[in-house]
This record gives structure tokens, sequence and C-alpha cells, in this order.
């Protein structure tokens, strides 16, 4: 099928920028504050880690199935559309919090938003390769993107620590993010989005989306992205629990340690675009994973002093991981299918964020719950992924394919 994508003007454009930049920014003050939110949830339901951390891996799946279910919509009913779709249902699953009262309720509240979400981001991320003019802005705009969901990962946690020093319950951090999203959708709607022609009848459904499994490229991205995603999970669902009690030297770190994580990612993503452009991206992704991973190894054997300043240090160089996965492996095909590949991609990523935490979780609780041997899982992810960019890097397998679209798409 082949698409014609009606552009408006530069001025609406930026406004499109910056509210797909607000709207991640939004959603990253929930999915990233489960890190502080979950010992809440031990002490209150008197749970285990496995149990607890539904509460990140529930939404997460759900994630995964709108991404690999739903991603066609963007495709199908165009990108505003699908944006819109996804706010809404967010809006109205976050406002239930209100009368939630059970943690059952609660999961399921989540696992509707982490639909909410697998939608709107099918429509983001596909209407980003709408508004770029070649691969290479694709994976700027990706990083900017990323950025601002960075700065929402910052927000979130502290504005749980700010309700709960205040003895407010901390499920009204999904009522204040309701709000933000109402202004949000009112936004959109006045907004002037890209529209699309379709130029042929090829239809824009499920099953091609199943057929694009079977590309090389979307199944190695979207690896790639499952493998990152459970590495960086490690950090922002189980960092703050490993290192709980921590009375060294390093206080402020240990005290602080995820902001810290959140503040490197956010900052390393801004500056992505500067790095990207003096570098080769698969020379980034290697040497970034490659420190990645020794910054588990020293905290698998080092003492409790490293871990609390080489974990949260990993932010640095996970910075600009996701989106340059991300980007690359969308960009490997035409407009017309970036609905559909992005949801692919999202599937391996929310799946990734679930089953990395849920495997870490099992294997600390049959060690009495000592989240230590869950980092040593981690590291095997992130080896893993070193491996996948150390191959990638040597090889170049995307170079002749990412060539190739840039003539004819951009």
């Amino acid at each position: 099928m082949d698409i014609a994508v009606s552009l408006p003007g530069k001025r609406n454009i930026r406004i499109i920028k910056w509210l797909t930049f607000l709207m991640f920014l939004m959603f990253a003050m929930t999915t990233d504050a489960v890190g502080k939110i979950i010992p809440e949830v031990m002490k209150q339901f008197d749970l285990s880690m496995t149990a607890a951390g539904l509460l990140h891996y529930g939404p997460m799946v759900a994630i995964a199935l709108a991404g690999m279910f739903l991603g066609f919509l963007a495709d199908r009913i165009g990108r505003k559309r699908t944006i819109i779709l996804g706010l809404l249902i967010f809006v109205i699953s976050s406002y239930l919090f209100i009368i939630g009262k059970t943690f059952a309720f609660y999961a399921g509240l989540l696992m509707i938003s982490g639909m909410a979400i697998g939608v709107f981001k099918t429509g983001a991320l596909a209407l980003i390769g709408d508004i770029s003019t070649s691969t290479k802005e694709h994976t700027s705009t990706m990083n900017y993107v990323e950025g601002f969901f960075g700065v929402g990962a910052i927000i979130g946690p502290f504005i749980v620590t700010w309700l709960l020093e205040k003895g407010i319950e901390w499920k009204w951090l999904y009522v204040i993010a309701a709000t933000l999203c109402i202004l949000l959708i009112l936004m959109a709607s006045a907004a002037k989005y890209p529209t699309t022609t379709h130029k042929t009848e090829e239809p824009v459904n499920l099953m091609r989306t199943f057929s694009m499994l079977k590309d090389p490229f979307a199944l190695g991205f979207s690896l790639a992205a499952f493998l990152y995603v459970a590495t960086e999970a490690a950090i922002y669902v189980w960092m703050p629990t490993l290192i709980e009690g921590y009375a060294g030297s390093f206080q402020f770190w240990a005290v602080y340690s995820l902001s810290i994580f959140f503040i490197f990612r956010a900052g390393g993503r801004f500056l992505g675009e500067w790095v990207l452009s003096r570098f080769h991206w698969t020379s980034v992704l290697a040497v970034f994973s490659l420190a990645i991973l020794l910054c588990f190894v020293v905290s698998i054997f080092g003492d409790p002093g490293v871990r609390v300043i080489a974990l949260p240090l990993t932010g640095i160089f996970m910075s600009v991981m996701y989106p340059t996965i991300n980007s690359k492996g969308i960009s490997c095909f035409p407009k017309v299918q970036h609905g559909a590949v992005a949801g692919i991609i999202l599937f391996f990523t929310a799946a990734g964020a679930a089953l990395g935490p849920l495997s870490m979780a099992a294997v600390s609780d049959a060690f009495g719950k000592n989240a230590l041997y869950g980092f040593m899982l981690a590291t095997v992810f992130s080896a893993l992924l070193f491996a996948g960019a150390l191959y990638n890097w040597i090889k170049k397998p995307t170079e002749e394919r990412l060539a190739q679209i840039e003539k004819s798409e951009y």
C-alpha cells in the first residue's frame, strides 16, 4: 500500500510536537513512579514482591497486547483519532482510582490504563514518522520525545513522595495525571494534524500486523527493545528495594537513587542528538550497552556502596538506547506501516517491562526476598543486549534497508 501524507504548516507541526512531548511526559508520571508505589502497596496489603509487582507488569502486559492487537488503528483510523482515543480511556481509568480500596481494583484499573497507553503510543509513534523529513530527524525527534518521558519519570516519583509526606494516598497521582490529560485532549482536538491518504486498497488490519513479524528487521529491533527494557525496568522497579536499608557513606545517593537515575536518563536523552550527530548510531549502542553491563556487574560483585553509585549511573548510558532502537526499527519500514511496526516493537517493549521485573521478583522471592539475586538475572539481560548491539555495530545489517527507505519515503 502507498500512502500520501499532507502536512500542516511549520507552526502546526511545532504545536503537534510539543503536544506529543507533553503527552509522553504525563504518561511517564504514572508508569515510572511504580518503584515508589510498590513498597507502599507491599506494606498496605501485606504482599510479596511478585504479587505487588503486578502493579507494574500488569499494565505492561496490557500495553503489549494493545500494541500488538490494536497497533493497526493508527494506520486505519488515523493518528489523531487513535491518540485521542487512548487519552480518553486513560482519563476514565485514572479518575476511577478515587473510589478504589482494594489491590485487585487498583491492578485492574492499571491494566485498563496500560491498554490506553498502548493505543496512544502506536498513534504517537506513527505520527513522528509522518512529520519527520529524514530517518535522522526521526531518531532526533524520538530522543526528544523520550527526553520528555524521562522528565515525567522524575516528576512522578517526586509527586508520590510529596503525597506520602503529606499523609495523602499514592493513588491521587493518577487523579492529577488524568486532570492534565483532559487539558491535553482539548488542545489535541483543536490542533491540525497531518492527514493521510491511502492510494491502494490493501486492508489495514491485525493480519497485516502479524505478517510483519516475519520480517527480520521488525523481529530484531523488537528483541533488542525487549532486552533493553527488561534491563532498564530492573532499575526503576526493584532498585529501591535492593538498596533499602543502606546505611553507608553515600546516603544522599541512596535516598535519591531513583530520582538520580531518572535525571541522568532524561538529561542524556536531550543530549542524544549531539552524541548521535558525532558518532554512528551502531557504535553508540554498542559502547553504551557495554557500559550498562559493566555497571550491573560491579553492582553484583561490589559492596553496597558501589551498588548505590553504579546502578543510578546506568541512566546516563541508557539515555539514547531505547529511542534509537525504536526509531531505527520503525524507520526500516514505509510510513504506511509505521503504526503496525510501532505496535509490534511496543509489544516487545512492554513484554520486557513486564516479564523482566516479574522474573526478577520470582528469583528474588525464591532466595528469601533477596533482590540481589533478581539483579543477577538482570545482568544476563544486559549481557545479551550488549551482544546484539556488538553484532549490529560490526555487521551493520540495517544499512541498506535504511538507505532504501530514505530514498523512497523522505
